[in-house]
């Protein structure tokens, strides 16, 4: 089952939910930030202050729920090309992850460049040599180690400070199957997976007073993608009955809203991001023993599906459209009032612009390249994740 192919006939509605709410949470985060949702408003006069902040102001957690999905493809879609993660070929998996991510995001950071360097407000960037180091942020984020620049420079660009994440994942899959063809068994493998989910939470509570490190930084957010991979390699081996895959399901997603609730507060906050991807992880299971519900086939099922779908360029994408918004309509500028219709705006012209850059680079990019570089029979030459 080619879980990670865009355009399978198999791919799997409950990841793609997981994916759509996770990064409409993230969206929701950044809007938020500027736009002040809840602080004043419709939806604070709704469900007050406190429920809102609890809902919006949280996507750091939605990034550990991508993390885990990563791990779990990826590594599902390694196995079943190679036959095994023992006999990854390299080759193929480093130009299927260039492939993938590198045509959208060269014209993502085009576009930053350029506004950039003419000092559109939301793009220049705030370090103290603005161009060299606007340039010294694109190079990082090229070669995967923004976060570690974000970690000296503090939050120095707006539009490129939001792919820290793709560096974390990056730096985690440029070893990965090195250490796969090294190792060979799975339960070999598994032991760096298990050695970076029992770091994590310590590492996260020894930099708790400084969230460059404790949100950002490798040892902070490998956890995750590591129980993606266990997961991945669980599934090849065990499929929940319905009646217990049901269960995972409902409870992980219990879980899941429980923990996104508390916050980044309480005794057990370290632990907080682990029971998030352990929930993600729950999820995943779950939704392999199943075919699509009433809730993925229905109306909002099937748009949240397409944000999963298009998670990728929606990450790359909505952060452009939210800094030319929020210059032209700063967020103190703003009347409560239009708070939700310039919401609306925001996510339906991401939505947009997501759409137009898979359907006219993206994709067939990623087709071509693979048919160039990597020798892949019709059944796997679609688009990955």
């Amino acid at each position: 089952m080619r879980l990670g192919l865009k355009n399978s006939p198999v791919r799997n509605a409950g990841i793609d939910i997981l994916r759509g709410v996770a990064i409409l949470m993230v969206m929701l985060l950044h809007f938020s930030l500027t736009y002040r949702l809840w602080n004043s408003g419709p939806l604070v006069d709704l469900i007050g202050h406190n429920w809102t902040h609890a809902i919006f102001a949280r996507g750091n957690f939605a990034v550990t729920m991508f993390f885990v999905v990563s791990g779990f493809l990826i590594t599902t879609n390694a196995a079943e090309r190679s036959g095994g993660l023992g006999k990854i070929e390299l080759r193929s998996f480093y130009i299927r992850r260039f492939a993938r991510l590198t045509p959208c995001l060269l014209l993502a950071l085009a576009v930053i460049t350029i506004l950039g360097l003419c000092s559109v407000g939301s793009f220049a960037t705030k370090a103290p040599s603005s161009n060299s180091d606007l340039l010294l942020g694109i190079l990082s984020v090229l070669l995967f180690f923004h976060n570690i620049l974000m970690q000296h420079l503090g939050y120095f660009d707006y539009a490129l400070n939001v792919y820290w994440s793709l560096s974390v994942e990056e730096v985690f899959y440029l070893a990965f199957p090195v250490l796969c063809l090294v190792l060979k068994r799975d339960a070999l493998i598994a032991i760096p997976c298990v050695i970076f989910i029992a770091v994590a939470p310590f590492y996260r509570n020894a930099h708790a007073d400084n969230e460059l490190f404790y949100l950002y930084a490798n040892l902070a957010c490998f956890d995750a993608i590591s129980i993606g991979c266990l997961t991945s390699m669980l599934a090849q081996r065990w499929r929940p009955p319905a009646a217990i895959a049901l269960s995972m399901e409902v409870g992980g997603w219990a879980m899941l809203i429980l923990f996104w609730l508390q916050g980044f507060q309480g005794p057990h906050v370290a632990f907080n991001f682990t029971i998030i991807a352990l929930s993600t992880a729950a999820i995943i299971l779950g939704s392999l023993a199943k075919p699509s519900t009433t809730i993925t086939s229905s109306v909002v099922g099937r748009a949240v599906r397409w944000l999963g779908r298009y998670s990728y360029e929606l990450y790359l994408f909505h952060i452009i459209v939210l800094g030319v918004m929020r210059d032209i309509i700063p967020g103190k500028s703003l009347g409560s009032a239009w708070q939700i219709p310039l919401l609306i705006l925001f996510v339906l012209t991401s939505i947009i612009a997501a759409a137009a850059v898979a359907r006219l680079i993206g994709d067939p990019a990623n087709a071509m390249l693979r048919r160039r570089f990597v020798a892949t029979s019709a059944a796997t030459a679609g688009v990955p994740r």
